[in-house]
């Protein structure tokens, strides 16, 4: 029996090295995929925290260009899903380098910094940056609000905003 067993194993063995399969090398297939996560994105609050919606195709050259974008608010469809702008601002300069970004404010500022409106100011932003700035991982980035009228507020963390 176990001659016949080992017969059996020899075989299939010598018809699986023959079986035409040619092993290769690496092969180069250029980039690793993205997924959903990569690219510009502007968040928008909701009754359930704060919501990322995606830019397909949209290209964006600087921190101020992204919070243009996010300015116009939800479009019409995401306004009737549940998403609205929150945040109040008026002037602003922004500025980011690796993974610091710094908003300054005209003004004051009227949120609290746990509130959404924060939260959509801050997570657009280290989404922004980190698209800005490849090597930078979205989830290091801080974001500090500097109003012209009040107190420096933050370092801040999307994850700081996000409901888990």
């Amino acid at each position: 029996m176990k001659v016949r067993q080992g017969l059996v194993v020899a075989a299939l063995g010598i018809g699986l090295m023959g079986c035409g399969v040619q092993p290769t090398g690496v092969v180069d297939a250029g980039e690793p995929a993205s997924g959903l996560t990569s690219g510009i994105r502007l968040y928008f609050a909701s009754t359930n925290g704060l919501r990322g919606v995606s830019l397909i195709d949209t290209e964006i050259k600087n921190l101020a260009s992204v919070l243009k974008l996010l300015a116009q608010g939800p479009s019409p469809t995401e306004q009737r899903d549940g998403l609205a702008s929150v945040y109040e601002i008026e002037g602003y300069t922004v500025t980011g380098e690796g993974t610091r970004v710094t908003l300054e404010l005209s003004g004051q500022y009227t949120g609290s910094g746990q509130d959404q409106g924060t939260g959509q100011l801050v997570c657009t932003l280290a989404r922004a940056q980190s698209v800005l700035e490849p090597k930078v991982m979205f989830d290091d980035v801080e974001v500090t609000l500097d109003p012209e009228e009040g107190i420096e507020m933050g370092p801040y963390r999307c994850a700081d905003f996000l409901n888990e």
